[in-house]
């Protein structure tokens, strides 16, 4: 009778470890899937996010198509790695938000790279330099920052235009009303630059300098004083180390291929890729 017992009790022993190893491979099975849906590498379709109001990185020409250097920069990459590239207009005080809801897969747009956005976003290598510039009409007596004093300094909402000037708080303050009169773009700033509402804006040089080739470089004057140099690079989700190396990778080829360069010439005229 006790050998019997015994007997059940080894089978049942046999059986809820057997359960319970199977129970561990499954939690590594799902883990291990878990992991691996973790980048967006595994889509078939991935999502640049963009401010289509932004030459010549990101915006739409007189036909309504989105064109510019980091949509060309996007689409070489898709083609390196087999993939996709849609472009979706976003709210760019929102860009973040939108990448951690995994509505897109990239803030590429002329993304400066900064230490607070390194917070929620995970960058790739630095690819492009800018400043962030001052630029006037060209009969302004405005000539450095102190001139900035009592006028209306317009600039982008939610861009590092407006965290730069934030930064020097001293040069902010004496601003009409103590701030920056910020934008849904940087076009509008610029229009009302031109008719007269803003008495100066801060924006990215290359947007600057690639509007001003547009309306003529003698309606406008870049101030020699700016409010900070930075570096564009590429946001990706948090975690998403998968999808950073491959574009830090595809990034290094492009270059070594003379792509970048050429997609350079095309939009600045001459290769500033980094």
């Amino acid at each position: 009778m006790k050998l019997r017992k015994l007997c059940k009790y080894m089978i049942v022993f046999s059986m809820v470890s057997s359960m319970a190893f199977g129970m561990v491979g499954c939690e590594d099975s799902v883990a291990n899937a878990s992991d691996s849906e973790a980048t967006a590498l595994n889509k078939d379709v991935l999502v640049v996010g963009l401010d289509d109001n932004f030459p010549p990185m990101g915006y739409r020409d007189e036909n309504g198509d989105i064109v510019g250097f980091d949509v060309d920069f996007a689409k070489a990459f898709g083609e390196k790695i087999g993939k996709e590239i849609e472009f979706q207009t976003i709210d760019w005080t929102m860009k973040e938000a939108e990448l951690d809801a995994g509505n897109i897969d990239f803030i590429w747009n002329g993304y400066s790279i900064n230490d607070e956005r390194k917070v929620q976003v995970d960058f790739s290598v630095p690819y492009l330099k800018n400043q962030q510039i001052i630029i006037t009409l060209a009969d302004s007596a405005i000539n450095t920052k102190a001139d900035l004093a009592g006028k209306v300094v317009g600039a982008q909402a939610g861009s590092t235009a407006v965290e730069a000037v934030e930064d020097q708080p001293e040069v902010m303050e004496t601003f009409k009303d103590g701030k920056v009169v910020t934008y849904e773009n940087n076009n509008d700033a610029l229009m009302d630059l031109e008719a007269g509402r803003l008495e100066a804006v801060v924006a990215d040089e290359v947007l600057v300098n690639y509007y001003i080739s547009k309306k003529g470089e003698g309606k406008f004057k870049i101030l020699t004083e700016n409010f900070g140099e930075e570096e564009y690079g590429v946001g990706m989700k948090k975690g998403d180390t998968e999808l950073v190396e491959a574009l830090n990778n595809t990034y290094k080829e492009l270059k070594e291929d003379g792509t970048m360069a050429e997609i350079s010439e095309k939009w600045f005229g001459e290769d500033i890729t980094q």
